[in-house]
């Protein structure tokens, strides 16, 4: 999956580049221009309202500020939403180009989600488990440290942080008044992370580590002072706050919170809910409709498992097969080092066959590095972080060294192929090099596509010369059904009544995942609601477009012709990418 900004309980992408990085031709009517003026526009009040977003891609105008996220605030970027909706509904389409009209309708699309959001209050969940403002000295590792006047931004952020973390208390408070509190089971993760940040010597905080290691090209005068002024930020500002926040955490917000999961019980719930289906599947599916869609892809994966259990000529059931898979000790590695050399070997074997499925492929790189020590216990098996904008930050997979005894090896190659290439990163930086499209579609990660894609991507491991191991090519059925069941449990808690517990009973009694790895999923679905259906549902749009077109393409069929025009326009809502396939296959038949 990809990466959460950490102060963002959803997360849609609306920024903008600036035209500089925007190569596309000059708009030529008055209304074009119009509209092209108004995205620039954006651009630079997405920067100024959301300077960490800006600090991440590579914008080091904002690198000392953080966002304002006072009540006030979110009022004013709510009517300042409605008003470039307005400015929207008065340019006439007709006057625009095609693209232009797409443009358009994205744009729009993606403000009324934001807006609907915030009606909706979703803003008063600034944090779960998997990450906050507990956890946002992260944002270091997003960031270039080469000036002084890096390091001297990261101070004054530094010297922030208490203001910037009362806003957040001011926005949990206001989730208390309105009875819109996170349950109990998934927030009593969050103290451990809250007491991470406290220490005693400011030189232990996990804020001080960009000055760690200062440049030589900083006189060294200069470098004692940079470290100096660091130190006493941390403990004037940092450690007081987090302080002050595990005293609100514990004696407040953790009183207030639920014992019962699901969004069902609140007063909105079914709205959030039908609302958070729409904006990460781009459906207008029912809960019911996501939940039999999961329920009948469970029946399909499980035929196929048994299949390779019968063929290992395995005596016993299906349960007794999981629990040889979790219990084996051949399956797993004994280290954490071992763990991630063997994802990097995997990596690896993967790059050199792209060229098999893809004519285009990314010019931006990608690492593979350990997930923090600290959100490792609480979090899932890998996570996707995107490149840079400027170039200067390569793509990261994120793997989770944590108990390695818990990491079965017939899950890495499906999970390499799914967070690195030719999934999130293959599909991300492809959409950030897209120089002929605006910026925002570049930048644009409407769930359904990006997670759809990375999941009908673990289906094309065995084209890349993997899965030759049986179990490995369980460990991707593992996988597919994790995704299907899926489907039943987040509808399940959040639209169904079901407990917590009834939600790892089925992910057990389904798939091949590890005890700990259950329980991390099921409370990030209850943290995340909708979230995890984008996977399957965009998945099994990517695999209808792709048999049509083979159908009705027949003998003239080209897979790396198809996956290029699947990714030549971006990340896409699944009723776009339908329209947008079915012209492109067209256009190939004409061709013949």
């Amino acid at each position: 999956m990809l990466q959460r900004h950490a102060l963002l309980l959803f997360v849609f992408f609306n920024a903008l580049l600036p035209s500089t990085l925007n190569s596309q031709e000059a708009p030529s009517s008055a209304a074009s221009q119009e509209f092209h003026q108004l995205l620039e526009q954006e651009w630079e009040y997405h920067l100024q309202q959301n300077p960490v977003f800006a600090s991440e891609i590579g914008d080091r105008r904002y690198n000392n500020r953080w966002p304002d996220l006072s009540l006030e605030a979110f009022r004013r970027r709510a009517q300042h939403r409605q008003e470039v909706l307005d400015r929207l509904g008065r340019i006439p389409l007709q006057s625009l180009t095609e693209e232009d009209r797409l443009n358009h309708q994205l744009f729009r699309s993606e403000y009324e989600l934001d807006h609907e959001s915030y009606l909706l209050d979703l803003h008063l969940f600034p944090l779960d488990q998997r990450g906050g403002i507990q956890t946002q000295d992260e944002l270091a590792d997003s960031l270039r440290f080469e000036t002084e006047n890096d390091y001297r931004d990261w101070i004054q952020r530094l010297r922030d942080l208490r203001p910037y973390g009362n806003q957040v208390i001011e926005l949990m408070r206001e989730g208390i008044r309105r009875g819109l509190v996170h349950p109990r089971v998934i927030m009593e993760r969050v103290p451990d992370q809250i007491a991470a940040q406290l220490v005693d010597d400011p030189q232990r905080s996990p804020f001080l580590k960009p000055l760690e290691r200062l440049p030589v090209e900083i006189p060294a005068a200069e470098r004692e002072e940079l470290r100096a002024e660091a130190l006493r930020a941390i403990s004037e500002s940092v450690t007081p706050f987090f302080k002050e926040f595990q005293r609100f955490f514990e004696e407040e917000y953790l009183a207030t919170a639920p014992e019962v999961v699901g969004l069902w019980r609140l007063k909105r719930g079914e709205e959030m809910y039908s609302f958070l289906i729409r904006l990460h599947t781009s459906t207008e599916l029912s809960p019911r409709e996501v939940h039999e869609i999961g329920l009948k892809e469970v029946q399909r994966i499980r035929a196929q498992m048994e299949q390779i259990i019968q063929d290992l000529r395995f005596e016993g059931s299906f349960d007794k097969f999981l629990e040889l898979l979790r219990s084996d000790r051949r399956f797993y590695y004994e280290n954490p080092q071992d763990l991630l050399d063997a994802y990097r070997a995997i990596c690896k074997r993967i790059d050199p066959a792209l060229v098999r499925l893809f004519g285009k492929l990314p010019r931006i790189p990608y690492g593979v590095e350990p997930i923090p020590e600290k959100i490792a216990p609480d979090t899932t098996t890998a996570y996707y972080r995107p490149p840079a904008a400027d170039g200067s930050r390569a793509g990261t997979y994120f793997v989770n060294l944590y108990l390695p005894e818990s990491r079965p090896k017939y899950e890495m190659e499906v999970l390499s192929v799914h967070e690195a290439v030719p999934g999130h990163h293959l599909q991300i930086a492809l959409a950030m090099e897209l120089d002929n499209l605006p910026a925002f579609r570049r930048f644009s990660l409407p769930t359904a596509f990006v997670e759809g894609w990375a999941l009908y991507s673990e289906s094309l491991g065995t084209e890349l010369g993997l899965y030759q191991d049986p179990y490995a090519k369980f460990g991707q059925l593992t996988y597919e059904m994790w995704r299907a069941a899926r489907l039943v449990i987040d509808t399940g808690l959040h639209a169904l009544h079901w407990s917590r517990q009834q939600a790892i009973d089925f992910m057990k009694a389904h798939t091949a995942k590890t005890d700990q790895d259950i329980v991390n999923e099921v409370d990030r679905y209850i943290g995340m609601p909708g979230q995890a259906l984008a996977y399957k549902i965009g998945e099994l749009k990517i695999r209808e477009l792709r048999d049509r077109a083979r159908k009705q393409l027949g003998d003239r069929f080209d897979l790396r012709a198809f996956h290029d025009a699947v990714l030549s326009s971006g990340a896409l809502p699944l009723d776009v990418l339908d329209s947008q396939i079915t012209r492109w296959i067209q256009y190939q038949r004409k061709k013949f």
